[in-house]
């Protein structure tokens, strides 16, 4: 697995899926707010399994 998410991009994962989950702790949204933790992991490792299949790479680093 190459990195193929940047650093602006994890960032927002981490925070909007840290939001979801928290929502859903409260009770303000559903169980579909669980969705937040596949957030979280993929902006942690930097590589989501999406993007490949649409030709997307937000990584500024070069690609071998």
């Amino acid at each position: 697995m190459k990195m193929n998410a940047g650093g602006l991009d994890r960032g927002l994962r981490v925070v909007a899926g840290l939001a979801l989950i928290a929502l859903t702790l409260t009770g303000v949204i559903g169980a579909w707010g669980w969705i937040g933790i596949v957030a979280v992991l993929t902006g942690a490792v930097g590589f989501c399994p999406v993007y490949p299949l649409l030709g997307i790479n937000t990584c500024p680093m070069k690609r071998t």
